[in-house]
């Protein structure tokens, strides 16, 4: 079996002023839009995207990602993503992510979980057979498949409460999992955002949550680099999402 013509995806982008922080340098919520939005355009080829999935009743859901960063991206600068899917197992499709610089320097690269969502029922669906049957990359080609485990998350530092807006949810009709990230970060201060820079992003994805549900963004430090996050539903305690960030010092 031949290799789809259009399975792997290369979208190139500049980097906005709407798209930067205070340090003028894309920040990571900017650069996961650019790569979910390759990833879009990617799907939308090969007709597997939301739309042609839309009269089976189910939708693509991340589950879980696992992100390095070299070195951040300035206001101007020209850079590529490409990306692809990694193949799958019974339950699970696999999605890669690389970012090139202008002078092709890989400068930071995602390996992804995802899983098909049934719209009606809000469960995991089966993959249907039109996509168990491409022909994917070499394993060799690809990203090591998301394995992390999170350490146990113990006693909170920081707290912060928020509310699902309408703004806030995606095409799903649930919180988009960007906005999950946003809430975790939140809970540093803008003096450590202003003094370091995230590497690394490992992240699960737990439950969906909804229109004006109150949400619990819970942060624990494991040494003076890496932080544990988790979001939680107030009304419940349903954890949503958990993750571990790694920092470097700003240079």
């Amino acid at each position: 079996m031949a290799i789809h013509p259009n399975l792997i995806f290369k979208g190139k982008y500049q980097v906005q002023a709407y798209d930067i922080d205070s340090k003028k340098e894309l920040t990571i919520l900017a650069l996961i839009r650019y790569m979910q939005e390759s990833a879009m355009q990617n799907v939308i080829r090969l007709k597997v995207s939301v739309w042609d999935l839309e009269s089976q009743k189910v939708s693509w859901i991340l589950r879980k990602m696992e992100f390095k960063i070299d070195r951040n991206l300035r206001l101007g600068e020209v850079f590529q993503v490409t990306t692809h899917p990694a193949g799958f197992d019974r339950l699970f499709t696999y999605r890669d992510y690389r970012i090139h610089d202008e002078e092709g320097e890989e400068i930071a690269s995602a390996a992804s979980t995802w899983l098909l969502l049934d719209t009606q029922t809000r469960k995991m669906a089966p993959l249907p057979k039109g996509i168990t049957q491409f022909e994917m990359l070499p394993e060799s080609s690809c990203l090591p498949r998301p394995s992390f485990r999170l350490p146990k998350f113990t006693k909170a530092i920081f707290t912060k409460e928020f509310e699902v807006g309408w703004f806030d949810l995606d095409f799903n009709h649930h919180l988009n999992n960007l906005t999950y990230i946003r809430w975790m970060l939140e809970t540093l201060s803008s003096d450590w955002h202003q003094i370091h820079e995230l590497k690394g992003l490992n992240i699960i994805y737990r439950a969906e949550c909804f229109y004006q549900e109150i949400i619990i963004s819970e942060t624990l430090s494991l040494d003076n680099h890496c932080f544990l996050h988790r979001l939680y539903r107030k009304s419940d305690q349903t954890i949503l999402c958990e993750a571990e960030t790694t920092w470097e010092r700003a240079s």
